[in-house]
Parts: C-alpha cells; structure tokens; sequence
C-alpha cells in the first residue's frame, strides 16, 4: 500500500533553516517517521488514514484541506527537522558512517545540535498546542474520525506535556 507524505520538501526549505540543496534521500525517512510517531499521535489512527487516503486518491478537500494546510503541516514541517537534525551531518554508506567535512565552515557540538532540535521541538508544540485547540472546538462537528477510534487503534493525544514514565 502507497504511503501519503503530508508535506514535501519544499514545505521544509521554506519554512525551515534547511537547504534547498540538500538531498531529499537525506531527510525524507525523518518525514516519515515524525508523521508515523508525532502526527499521527495527535491525529489518532482513523483521521491519519482518512488524510493519508484522500491525499493518495488526489481528493483532499474541504475542512481536511484546512486541517492539513494550516494545522497538520506546520507542526509535521518541525518535527521532522527536529528528528532529521541528529543525523544531519552523518552518511551510511558500504564503507561504514562517516561524518560530512565542510570546505567554508566547521561543524558544531552536540549541545548546539541539541539547541536547534530543542528549537524545532518548541515550534513543532506551539503548532501542535494550535491543533489541539482546534480540533476541541471543531472535532465533532467537522472531523468524525477524530473519535472513532477503537481496539488496537491510536487514540489521539491530547496533551503536549510530557509528564513522564510511569513504570509502576
């Protein structure tokens, strides 16, 4: 089964510090995996397959058009930097990883990667905050699947806050 993306690599050199010169082999895997991880957590499992069916079937419209415009988007676009950025500088290839050199600059630490990822991470709640927003005052009226899920589905999180691991 094709697999929808909810945003291209345009969205992200536009909207993000990454370069449109940068391969989309390098990044596109980090798309998908704060889709599958990040936006689908919030989403819930039945309006992630709604969105990811419409957008292969060519037939987004309406107030799932807007959901996925002005909501869904913004905060995929973020977390996906902010999973791609850790491994932004690093190649797998058959000889091992390696790590890129740059000519004009010098890399930086650790703590300044984890800046950029805390920054990404930031602009990806404060969007995700948005839809959370949102989708309370127009789940039920507009977006059914937002409810309905059920057994091994992924309800949807409502709640940026990470209070963390309960291991009791």
């Amino acid at each position: 089964m094709a697999k929808a993306l909810f945003i291209k690599k345009a969205d992200l050199v536009k909207n993000t510090a990454i370069s449109g010169n940068v391969d989309t082999d390098k990044f596109i895997q980090f798309i998908r995996l704060a889709q599958e991880i990040h936006v689908q957590n919030y989403l819930g499992t039945d309006l992630y397959d709604k969105i990811s069916e419409d957008i292969i079937a060519g037939n987004l419209t309406g107030n799932y058009l807007t959901l996925v415009n002005d909501f869904i988007q913004p905060m995929l676009i973020h977390f996906s930097m902010a999973e791609y950025l850790p491994f932004a500088s690093y190649t797998i290839a058959n000889g091992g990883v390696y790590k890129s050199e740059v000519s004009n600059g010098s890399t930086i630490s650790k703590e300044e990667v984890d800046f950029l990822v805390q920054k990404e991470r930031d602009y990806a709640n404060y969007y995700t905050n948005r839809f959370i927003d949102y989708m309370s005052n127009n789940a039920s009226s507009l977006f059914p699947e937002y409810y309905s899920n059920s057994n091994e589905d992924i309800s949807p999180d409502k709640d940026t806050v990470f209070h963390g691991w309960n291991l009791g």
